[in-house]
Formats: structure tokens, C-alpha cells, sequence
């Protein structure tokens, strides 16, 4: 592996000597070869979790293409802050941002990181990643964004380990992968493949934390490649409890484990970070409203879309049909307030009694947002009352025109 990685740093450093290239690439996939044959493919920690499932992407060994940004120092500042405007970047650009983010943190230092596989496994994630209206490649680097800002916000650097911050970070880019747009409740209605692969237990996140480790099994995306097998099986294991707790069926009860905790938080108590990590990656998954209305909104309108779609198949397939994704009563207000005032808001000023420097950044916009749709839900009832009234009084004067006829 030292020499595998030798190999792969002149295949970067000497871009332009065409025959070095052509001799080092020969070279390594000969040292694979050599090594998957001598090791039957096991040839560190992470491959002993290996599958060949894996789901689009096929081995590239070759340096990855997309171009590397040079980040402007307001760019670097603004990725540090809730308020940054995701909708400006271009998914090439968003991967210069993820990359940036694990060099600025110091994971790549601390596990070792080959640079050139930290850009293989990037681009892996953004393939694995569907175009779906709202859980896309798009979210991933949205989440993302937002813990690395909580991380600067909170100083978690002084609380937390690199490795705690590395899962952090990489719980966080993997969440979803290959979300296939259906939520569990359609998985687990309509018996899919997921559905019964897991036995109706949280399908659609066992199966981001499949696809997250099939990627990291291959030897050209293993960012782990360079830890101890000790350290791989401890990270793997937060990895998955982590991205499993993004289930919303877990909300209440990742909550309240909170709560008990929260008034006398221990940071040197490992129990008590694990509850915090859980949290802060939820915070992170709903926190679109924390951002600035003209940011937040399109989020809204794509969730929505993605609800819609699976109220729509629902109801052609005869499923019992997810109310709060009924297009048909559903509203973008009706949609946002529930969730805004007893999901959001309960569990950020739940974080406030640990972190209060978030109360005025986080808690207050979503305050702001809560009252937006009242406001909006005011004003879509007036215009139903308005529109009822008119289709009575159309209704009214049918009805007497047939009488004043006869006359």
C-alpha cells in the first residue's frame, strides 16, 4: 500500500510526462493484481466489509477530472457560516468546497489521506447520488456545509478528537446516498426490495450506510485506507450509528436521550459526545430553515415536488397515502409551520443550553421562518374564503337564471 501510494502521488505530480504516466498506471494495476490475488482482495481494514454490489460508479485509477478551484477568502469565510447561499455552486465547484473543508479541519493529515484518493471518493459520492427533486447530491453538500459551520461556530475543534470530527464530517456527505426519492413508509407499504432486505427496520438509511461502505471497499475510494483496522471498525461503527439516526421515526426518542444529558453535558464523557453527534447530524439534515429565506424557500419547493411524486405513485398503486404529502391537502405553509414549530425549534433550543452562541445565527431565523408561513397560511386562507365565495355566488345565480326564464 506505501508503494501503491507512491505511484499514485507521481501520477499527480507529473501530469504532463505522458510515458511516466502510462508506465505508473501499468505499474499499479499490476501491484493490485499482485495484491488482490496474494490477499484474495483483502488488503486492509475496510475490505473486510467489501461487496461487489457496489451501486454506479466502476473502479477509476486514473486522476480524477474535475477541475480544483482556488477558494476566495470571502468563499472560505462564508463556508463557515449558516448563511452561505448553496444554490451558486456548480457540483464541480461543491466538491472543491467538500475537499477544501477535510484539508482545512486537518482529517486529511490525521488519517493519512492519499489527496488524489480523497478526489476519487468525492467524485464516487456525487455519482451515488441520484437527480432526485430534493435528496441529491445537492443536499448532501448542504448538510455537509452546514456541520463543518457548526464545527467553526461551536469550537467543537476544542472539544472534540479529529477522528470524532472526521465522522462527523463523513456521516454527514454519505447520509443519503442513492436515496431513490420514496420515503421509508412507501418502502415499507409497497414491500420493495429495500423494505425486505431490512426487514422493514429503517430500509432507505441501512441502505446509505450500504453503498457508503461498498464505496469505501474499493481500494481507489478508500479514504481509510491508511488507519489501523482498530480505528477503521471504530469509525464504521459511528459511521452507521449516525447515518441511521437521521431516521425520523427516531426523533423523539435521540431527543429526549438529549435532553437527560444536556444540563450536565461532559464532553470527556463518551456516552455524551455519541448523543451530541447524533443530534448535530440531525440538526444538519432538516436545518434548510436555519438559512436565509431566499435560500430556504427553493428547498421547500423541491421537497415538496419529491412528496408530491410519492403521493402520486401511492395512489396509482393503491397504497394507503402519506397525508402530509398529499398534493391534494397539502400546502407549502401547512407543510412547513408543524414541522418548523415542534420539530425544529424544540431541538435547536435544546442544542442552545450546550452551544448559546447559536441561539441568535440559528434559532432566530427559524423563529422568522415559523412566522413567514403563519403569515403565508393567513393569506392562502383568505384567498380560499375569496374563492369559495365567488363559486357560491356563480352557484346561486345558475340557479335562479332557469326561474327568471320561465317568466
Amino acid at each position: 500500500m506505501d508503494r501503491l501510494t507512491i505511484l499514485e502521488s507521481r501520477i499527480e505530480s507529473d501530469g504532463l510526462k505522458f510515458l511516466d504516466i502510462d508506465k505508473c498506471r501499468n505499474d499499479v494495476k499490476k501491484l493490485r493484481e499482485e495484491m488482490e490475488k496474494k490477499n484474495k482482495g483483502l488488503n486492509c481494514a475496510c475490505n473486510y466489509y467489501y461487496s461487489e454490489e457496489i451501486i454506479k460508479l466502476t473502479p477509476e485509477r486514473q486522476i480524477p477530472t474535475y477541475p480544483k478551484y482556488t477558494l476566495s477568502s470571502q468563499t472560505v469565510d462564508a463556508l463557515k457560516k449558516p448563511t452561505f447561499d448553496v444554490w451558486h455552486w456548480e457540483h464541480n465547484e461543491m466538491l472543491s468546497c467538500l475537499e477544501f473543508m477535510y484539508h482545512d479541519l486537518g482529517l486529511v493529515r490525521e488519517f493519512h489521506m492519499n489527496p488524489i484518493t480523497l478526489k476519487r471518493w468525492l467524485l464516487c459520492i456525487r455519482e451515488n447520488y441520484r437527480t432526485n427533486p430534493f435528496h441529491n447530491f445537492r443536499h448532501c453538500f448542504c448538510v455537509t456545509q452546514m456541520m463543518y459551520g457548526i464545527i467553526h461556530l461551536c469550537n467543537l475543534q476544542e472539544h472534540m478528537t479529529l477522528t470524532e470530527l472526521g465522522i462527523l464530517m463523513t456521516s454527514a456527505i454519505c447520509h443519503d446516498l442513492d436515496h431513490p426519492g420514496y420515503s421509508n413508509t412507501y418502502q415499507i407499504n409497497a414491500h420493495t426490495e429495500l423494505a425486505i432486505r431490512y426487514n422493514d427496520i429503517s430500509p432507505l438509511e441501512n441502505h446509505h450506510c450500504a453503498v457508503a461502505f461498498q464505496i469505501l471497499a474499493q481500494p481507489e475510494n478508500n479514504i481509510f485506507s491508511n488507519i489501523s483496522h482498530d480505528l477503521f471498525k471504530q469509525i464504521r461503527q459511528s459511521i452507521i450509528r449516525l447515518i441511521l439516526a437521521t431516521d425520523m421515526a427516531r426523533h423523539g426518542d435521540i431527543l429526549a436521550s438529549f435532553k437527560k444529558v444536556a444540563p450536565n453535558f461532559d464532553f470527556s464523557d463518551e456516552e455524551h459526545v455519541k448523543i451530541l453527534q447524533t443530534v448535530l447530524i440531525k440538526c444538519c439534515d432538516i436545518s434548510n430553515e436555519v438559512r436565509p429565506m431566499n435560500v430556504s424557500e427553493p428547498w421547500v419547493d423541491c421537497l415538496l415536488q419529491e412528496y408530491f411524486m410519492q403521493s402520486d405513485r401511492e395512489k396509482s398503486e393503491g397504497l394507503p397515502v402519506t397525508p402530509f404529502m398529499d398534493r391534494d391537502t397539502v400546502t407549502k405553509s401547512k407543510a412547513q409551520i408543524g414541522f418548523i414549530k415542534f420539530v425544529l425549534i424544540p431541538m435547536f433550543e435544546t442544542v442552545t443550553e450546550l452551544f448559546p452562541q447559536i441561539e441568535e445565527v440559528m434559532v432566530l431565523p427559524l423563529r422568522q421562518a415559523r412566522d413567514h408561513y403563519e403569515e403565508l397560511m393567513q393569506i392562502e386562507e383568505a384567498m380560499a374564503e375569496v374563492q369559495q365565495r365567488a363559486a357560491e355566488i356563480v352557484s346561486s345565480s345558475g340557479k335562479l337564471r332557469p326561474s327568471t326564464e320561465s317568466l
